[in-house]
């Protein structure tokens, strides 16, 4: 039956005597919220590996503090507090920054924590405390392009230290030749090394995927390695141990930290594979300009100058530069003549 006009009317007057708006009563409505120790179950269920990698300490420091409590009773200054105990205890690195980068983690991670009850409805977008916290500013890198010397010195060390040279030299010039981020080394499977044509199909930050020249030396070096070390099915892992077991992130932990106790400036200035990603990436800016960098470090972000649209590089663009830095041909490389391409 429609409702009585009369008695709606007289309805909404006795709730506005008593301060109830219609937000109140859609609010209580709603089915009691879950406490963090019982969301974070579904939080890590819909995380990635990336986000499980970078939040997953977070989102436990958070369930520490605030376990027993629904997720709709954290304010934003508990978050703020929250932040201000994780730099304070944050882990002193020679790197470090007083622990300023942990600081905008754990506001990243709570943001993530928020969005996904945001997507579930368990809350508004509007009443999340994580949004409306500000993060840190992020500092300038203090990563650099390193010296052909410095270079030379760090792949001398590999060479000849540690249990397995064979693997760090290898894991040293795929890095240097690619400029590939560590997750995009550890993720390589048999099917995604094309030897014959000199390619690794890279899967890295953001999802993105992209085909990398790699000269045809360390193709087949690769397919050396992977038959020596086991690896048979199309999927299995390309980068082994000496065992056939798959390589971690631990052994890139290991090799800069004996590198760095054989050179004291890697361990003094924080060095890793990911100076080498720079390192790469200045040379080919230098010798082959912004828009085949970009294609290089496999850069698909559309923000930046509209310039950007109209300068992108193809693969064979970089199967030129692989080629000139490496000083070997390359199948998909045009004749090079020093660094230009005739």
């Amino acid at each position: 039956m429609p409702a009585d006009r009369e008695r709606l009317d007289a309805a909404w007057t006795t709730l506005a005597e008593l301060g109830v708006t219609l937000a109140d009563l859609q609010r209580d409505a709603r089915p009691t919220l879950p406490t963090f120790d019982e969301y974070l179950p579904q939080v890590l269920a819909a995380a990635g590996p990336g986000a499980l990698r970078a939040y997953r300490s977070y989102w436990q420091r958070m369930t520490t503090a605030w376990g027993d409590l629904t997720i709709d009773t954290v304010s934003a200054s508990d978050i703020q507090a929250l932040q201000r105990r994780v730099v304070d205890n944050a882990r002193a690195r020679r790197n470090s920054r007083g622990g300023r980068h942990a600081g905008e983690l754990l506001i990243a991670a709570a943001r993530a924590f928020y969005n996904v009850a945001i997507a579930d409805g368990l809350i508004d977008a509007a009443d999340s405390p994580a949004h409306r916290v500000r993060k840190p500013r992020r500092l300038p890198t203090t990563r650099r392009a390193l010296t052909p010397a410095e270079l030379t010195d760090i792949n001398l060390v590999a060479r000849t230290t540690g249990n397995d040279t064979i693997l760090d030299a290898l894991l040293l010039r795929l890095h240097t030749e690619t400029a590939c981020r560590r997750a995009g080394a550890l993720g390589l499977r048999l099917q995604d090394l094309d030897a014959e044509r000199g390619l690794l199909l890279l899967r890295e930050k953001g999802g993105t995927v992209r085909w990398q020249p790699i000269s045809l030396d360390l193709a087949a070096s690769l397919v050396q390695h992977a038959a020596i070390r086991g690896a048979v099915v199309p999927t299995d892992p390309l980068l082994r141990y000496r065992n056939g077991r798959a390589l971690t992130s631990r052994r890139y932990d290991q090799l800069w930290r004996r590198i760095g106790n054989h050179l004291h400036w890697v361990a003094a200035q924080g060095i890793t594979a990911h100076w080498l990603r720079h390192t790469t990436l200045t040379w080919v800016e230098r010798h082959f300009g912004y828009g085949t960098a970009r294609a290089y470090a496999g850069h698909t972000d559309t923000t930046g100058p509209a310039t950007t649209t109209y300068i992108r590089a193809d693969l064979q663009a970089v199967a030129n530069a692989l080629a000139a830095m490496t000083g070997q041909p390359h199948p998909l490389a045009q004749s090079i003549d020093g660094n230009r391409v005739v």
